[in-house]
């Protein structure tokens, strides 16, 4: 298994012409968050706008949308139906549907700091089966799907007419595949392989050496360093593919598997922006907004 090369990296970058506008280059649609985890939603949106992604929608519980408005004031945000518990309820993807007919949303990217509480679960499951756009699955939008029947979430991912990219750490990875944790580091590649082909997407199996499989292919990512391995990294690499991704879809100016596309170079740019902001910050006190802040930097690289 080896890395991409740099040309087949950049070919996941949408050019830009000197007519473009906004409109271009996607929406991306974030749902995320729950009390207590308003971060996840903000570090994921604001590596959806470094993307390049042309606009982005955060959508969170009510009660966190004017906290979290005000730490991106680059995206929309939008108030979901809660809890008690400050976690989102199931009949929010009705809201989301009938925002849909008019943003037009172009990719979503579902799970940072969601929680598995009941409602939420309802309203994870509800979002993939009906929200007809391409989905980033992430976090606790993962852990939800593991929690069910292995044939239910086999048959609604198989079922859904738009592709899935899952990017699973290796914990999540073990509960979502029934296997323990050990037997994923044995074979990651393996676990990856089985999951892209089970769940019929595109799997991006973090940690060192993180592997990305799908469509019958798999390459190993050569970026990154164990400064990546701090809380909220994972809701950076979320948002960044969803951003990458919705750019390649809304554009037109590329082909072939999009997903995979997105994936590779959204992992390729994480670990990129990672070895810099371990440069300046060390290991030790890098941040995932740290990770952000070094992306610009990243796509120079490339």
């Amino acid at each position: 298994m080896k890395p991409l090369s740099r040309s087949e990296l950049k070919s996941g970058l949408v050019s830009r012409r000197s007519d473009d506008h906004k409109g271009l280059f996607g929406h991306a649609l974030i749902a995320a968050g729950s009390r207590g985890m308003a971060g996840a939603a903000i570090l994921a949106a604001r590596a959806a706008l470094r993307s390049g992604c042309g606009l982005v929608t955060v959508a969170l519980p009510g009660s966190l949308q004017v906290s979290v408005a005000g730490q991106i004031p680059e995206a929309m945000t939008m108030a979901l139906p809660e809890n008690s518990s400050g976690a989102v309820r199931p009949e929010a993807v009705e809201k989301l549907e009938q925002i849909h007919k008019d943003k037009d949303f172009t990719v979503l990217a579902i799970g940072p700091g969601l929680s598995v509480h009941a409602d939420t679960a309802r309203f994870v499951l509800l979002a993939l089966s009906h929200l007809p756009i391409p989905a980033v699955v992430d976090a606790d939008a993962l852990n939800v799907l593991a929690l069910q029947e292995v044939t239910g979430s086999r048959q609604l991912l198989r079922s859904r007419a738009q592709g899935c990219v899952f990017t699973p750490h290796p914990g999540e990875m073990a509960r979502c595949l029934r296997m323990t944790t050990a037997d994923v580091a044995k074979d990651r590649a393996g676990a990856a392989e089985k999951l892209a082909a089970e769940w019929n997407g595109v799997a991006v199996l973090k940690g060192r050496g993180t592997v990305i499989s799908g469509g019958g292919r798999s390459v190993l990512n050569p970026t990154g360093g164990p400064g990546l391995a701090k809380g909220g990294s994972g809701d950076v690499l979320a948002g960044l593919i969803a951003g990458l991704w919705a750019q390649l879809l809304a554009s037109n100016r590329a082909t072939g598997d999009l997903g995979f596309k997105a994936a590779a170079l959204g992992a390729w740019l994480h670990g990129a922006a990672g070895e810099r902001a371990e440069k300046t910050k060390t290991p030790w006190a890098m941040t995932a907004q740290d990770v952000i802040d070094q992306l610009p930097a990243a796509f120079a690289k490339l």
